[in-house]
């Protein structure tokens, strides 16, 4: 980004001139000026001095103090100009006159101090002129008629006068209308680097929510099948030399759990090297973090699959019971009860229930293994609502010697989830030493 107006008014360019002098080229300029001024009202000022019967001297030192306050037409146009007015009567001050005119024309000053400052330098040389031609005339260096002294000095008047007023109005104007783009473009420069700003931080709080987006969606890929393979596995053991047909019935649940763990960790895993999505992308080209987060999403979803052979429906509540049964199967003695009349839901509310109770019941396993535990689904009017709550477990179990980890990030993906869809989420132990997960979610 380039340096914006305000570092330009804090900062002096590094060619400031001296004193009110913003340029040394102004400067410069301003100083010429007045030395050709203090040169004219000098040679000016002999005639001057012969006329008013005044040493040269004299009339030569008036001249040039008169002349040299134009190098001051910056600093004090008006006092520039009131000084071409006082010395007109003496025939000097020519281009003191005009370039004072140009100036203050061409200054901020109000257009009335403008105005009426124009209107006496015309009104002295319409006087002036008048009178100089009037002398000639009447001395008879000078035969016209009587109508040209009046057009000769009005004429002489708007020809001083008029040109410098003008060009002085147009520079202003054209300078304070580029004063205004410059201002206009620093704005807008400043707007700019605001968005860019506000764009970034907008992109790092979307990236960060497609991270936590991957993390939940894989944790629901993976936790609750490994967690019962890690119950099947510990009741294997428990029972491997005591009911050798049970622990083959096991065995086979591990094997197909896990068969379904690692296809749907290898579709996850693919769509994240290729980008899910059939694009040319330039190599080492970095995937959005977006087309991750809705492959983990629709590998997350994907149920019963047979390998690569598409994506499913995904989760819903009709599904209940086949994961009730798994849980079950290893071990666990599980209730389900549904309260009204069952009806279909919006995808994403049939899969957020579903995800709940699945989440729910790996808690149980990791932390209450051999727990009863009771699944409620209530179908309401305007909602749906759901709880899973296990009893205490029991001192000692094969299943509670399976040590399952915990990472800490399962309730609040179910409270993610759930708050996403305008629910609520209740989650805390119970009076009868148990732990009870509820959440309701509106039906539209």
């Amino acid at each position: 980004m380039t340096t914006t107006g305000e570092a330009h008014t804090e900062a002096p360019p590094p060619s400031a001139g001296p004193w009110w002098w913003g340029r040394v080229r102004s400067a410069v300029l301003d100083v010429s000026l007045g030395v050709v001024s203090a040169v004219e009202c000098g040679f000016e000022g002999v005639r001057f001095a012969r006329d008013a019967g005044i040493p040269e001297p004299a009339g030569v030192v008036f001249g040039v103090l008169a002349g040299s306050v134009l190098v001051l037409r910056r600093r004090w146009p008006i006092a520039v100009v009131l000084v071409s007015i006082a010395v007109m009567p003496a025939q000097m001050g020519f281009l003191m006159g005009i370039v004072g005119l140009y100036t203050l024309a061409a200054s901020e000053l109000p257009r009335r101090i403008i105005a009426s400052l124009a209107g006496m330098s015309f009104v002295g040389a319409l006087i002036v002129t008048f009178v100089w031609l009037r002398q000639d005339v009447g001395r008879g260096s000078l035969t016209v008629g009587d109508w040209v002294v009046p057009f000769a000095s009005v004429t002489t008047a708007l020809g001083v006068t008029a040109p410098p007023l003008l060009l002085g109005l147009y520079v202003g104007a054209r300078r304070r209308l580029m004063e205004s783009l410059r201002e206009r473009a620093d704005s807008l420069e400043r707007e700019l680097q605001l968005l860019a700003e506000r764009a970034e931080e907008r992109a790092e709080w979307a990236r960060n929510e497609e991270r936590t987006r991957i993390a939940r969606e894989m944790h629901d890929v993976v936790a609750h099948r490994v967690s019962l393979m890690v119950v099947h596995s510990a009741a294997l053991q428990a029972v491997a030399r005591k009911d050798p047909d049970k622990a083959v019935r096991n065995a086979a649940l591990v094997g197909d759990m896990g068969r379904q763990a690692l296809t749907e960790l290898r579709e996850m895993l693919g769509v994240l090297r290729s980008g899910g999505v059939q694009v040319d992308r330039p190599q080492g080209a970095v995937m959005p973090l977006a087309a991750v987060g809705a492959a983990a999403a629709a590998a997350a979803d994907r149920e019963r699959s047979g390998g690569d052979e598409g994506l499913g429906e995904g989760p819903c509540l009709s599904e209940l019971d086949a994961l009730v049964g798994q849980s079950a199967a290893a071990g666990m003695v599980v209730d389900l009860s549904v309260e009204g009349e069952s009806r279909s839901y919006a995808p994403e509310i049939e899969q957020t229930a579903f995800r709940v109770v699945q989440e729910a019941l790996t808690n149980v396993h990791k932390h209450a293994a051999g727990a009863k535990t009771h699944v409620r689904l209530a179908h309401r009017v305007s909602e749906i609502a759901m709880q899973v709550e296990n009893e205490p477990p029991p001192e000692l179990s094969s299943a509670s010697l399976a040590r399952l980890p915990s990472g800490g990030n399962g309730l609040v993906g179910m409270k993610e989830r759930v708050s996403a869809l305008g629910g609520v989420f209740v989650s805390g132990p119970t009076d009868a030493g148990g732990f009870r997960v509820s959440a309701v979610i509106p039906a539209a």
